[in-house]
């Protein structure tokens, strides 16, 4: 692969159909920085997250008031026109009316961010915004993520992609998607004064929660094996106490916050907050209240141990699967002496010659792949709204990874058969939607200067088709890695 080669497919998506290939490869990666759209047009017509949570909460008003009424509707005298459909209870069917809404927002979102994606002038910002959107993952299988798990991507992602890391890591714990897709919005402190309220009335169904805790040291900063213990979990659970959404929540913390908070809201409820000073991996935070969990947040974003880990799931990301020590060490060692620098770090990355090898470093993704071949075929608006379906049939649905440590990242989760034969089959109903004339083994020698071998393009030469051929070109070795 030539410079130009790499930087627009290993480090973006990919030239788009009449695209030209960037002259000075590193500049054009650099140039990016000031040139990315925070909120690129495709996202204007969303229903925005405010409009979404208030829905979501309106719905679970509902569902829980329909659960509470549910003992006295257990008599038969009800009209079988109002009954709810395949025997559900009027609480499980506003449940799945609540699921259909969600979706709705869900599909819209991710056809949005494709469109954006296969539309961008700054590829490569887009690649680092999906990068540290499957680093920070939430799934949208969840009922009160469903609908609001673009959001994290769209507010607390997109605008820190160039900051500090620090910034999107608070700006990610603090989300709504977060705190309700990990339990956090639940979470009260034992001896805080609704959890020893709660106690004294024998209830147990409510208390504290680690999940956030648990993944922010596993997922989010330090990596696993890294020095800390079930105890530091604990200890930061605690800690994290009170961090919750406005409005959504339900029990205690909900009527603590009052029907006239913005549903969708960061909010931090004192009175639920387990009081003390913690010790975690061996400091002290006499910290109270919401200061508490969030100095936490900013030792663990600096820490050596989220150097080391940030660094190597980068490399492995632009560099291969199995990414060179030495790249992974000039990372980390510009993390912690930029105490985070994101726009330095990337800095470090161009200028790395580990990630500018001639050989295909990564094989793609099913997102890689889907947003690749809709930008080199030129497919129009009818496939970019079918996205949210075409991302499902390839296996990689968005936002919706199986569980917070985002979708993996190496060749051997994406390269069997069966993922193979899906690509095949997709990109014949891609070509079917990509523009008249578009001449296939033009476009080869187009998107890999040089390096197309002479197996692909006399496979392309010998197509019956134009459109034959462009799918050839879009499942050839050449267009399945990066």
């Amino acid at each position: 692969m030539s410079a130009s080669s790499i930087a627009a497919n290993r480090f973006g998506y990919g030239l788009k159909s009449g695209e030209a290939a960037p002259a000075k490869a590193a500049d054009w990666l650099k140039g990016q920085i000031s040139r990315f759209v925070v909120t690129p047009p495709e996202f204007a017509a969303l229903a925005k997250r405010s409009e979404v949570a208030t829905q979501l909460a309106d719905y679970l008003d509902q569902v829980r008031n329909l659960r509470q009424q549910e003992p006295k509707q257990a008599e038969p005298a009800m009209d079988a026109a109002a009954a709810p459909k395949e025997g559900r209870t009027p609480a499980q069917e506003m449940r799945r009316m609540a699921g259909r809404a969600g979706r709705n927002h869900y599909q819209e979102a991710v056809a949005a961010r494709f469109a954006a994606a296969v539309a961008s002038d700054t590829p490569f910002a887009e690649r680092l915004v999906h990068f540290w959107a499957n680093h920070f993952a939430v799934s949208a299988d969840k009922l009160a993520v469903v609908g609001l798990s673009g959001w994290l991507e769209f507010e607390a992602i997109r605008p820190n992609i160039f900051g500090r890391f620090a910034h999107m890591l608070n700006a990610v714990e603090r989300h709504p998607a977060m705190l309700l897709y990990l339990d956090q919005a639940q979470s009260i402190g034992p001896n805080s004064p609704i959890g020893a309220r709660i106690a004294a009335r024998g209830v147990r169904q409510v208390g504290l929660n680690e999940n956030l805790a648990r993944e922010i040291l596993e997922l989010h900063t330090l990596g696993v094996r890294t020095g800390y213990g079930q105890a530091d979990v604990t200890e930061f659970a605690r800690a994290l106490t009170g961090w919750t959404v406005s409005g959504i929540s339900r029990g205690p913390i909900a009527r603590l916050l009052g029907a006239d908070t913005n549903p969708g809201d960061f909010a931090f409820v004192a009175q639920v907050h387990e009081p003390g000073a913690r010790k975690i991996i061996g400091k002290t935070y006499p910290q109270q209240g919401e200061a508490q969990a969030a100095a936490i947040l900013s030792d663990l974003a600096l820490h050596p141990a989220t150097a080391r880990h940030i660094a190597t799931k980068l490399a492995r990301h632009f560099a291969g699967d199995a990414p060179p020590a030495a790249l992974i060490a000039r990372l980390e060692k510009d993390f912690l002496k930029t105490g985070g620098d994101l726009t330095s770090l990337y800095a470090v990355l161009i200028a790395s010659p580990e990630v500018w090898t001639a050989t295909a470093a990564k094989f793609k993704t099913p997102w890689d792949w889907a947003v690749s071949a809709m930008r080199a075929s030129g497919a129009g608006a009818a496939a970019l709204r079918n996205a949210p379906n075409f991302l499902n049939e390839l296996g990689q649905p968005t936002w919706r990874p199986k569980s917070p440590a985002g979708y993996d990242d190496v060749m051997q989760s994406w390269a069997g058969p069966d993922a193979l034969y899906r690509r095949v089959e997709a990109a014949e109903r891609l070509v079917r939607l990509a523009p008249a004339g578009v001449d296939p083994r033009a476009l080869g020698q187009r998107l890999f200067p040089g390096t197309l071998s002479d197996t692909t393009a006399q496979a392309i030469s010998r197509a019956e088709s134009p459109q034959q051929g462009l799918a050839l070109l879009l499942c050839s070795p050449e267009f399945m890695r990066r």
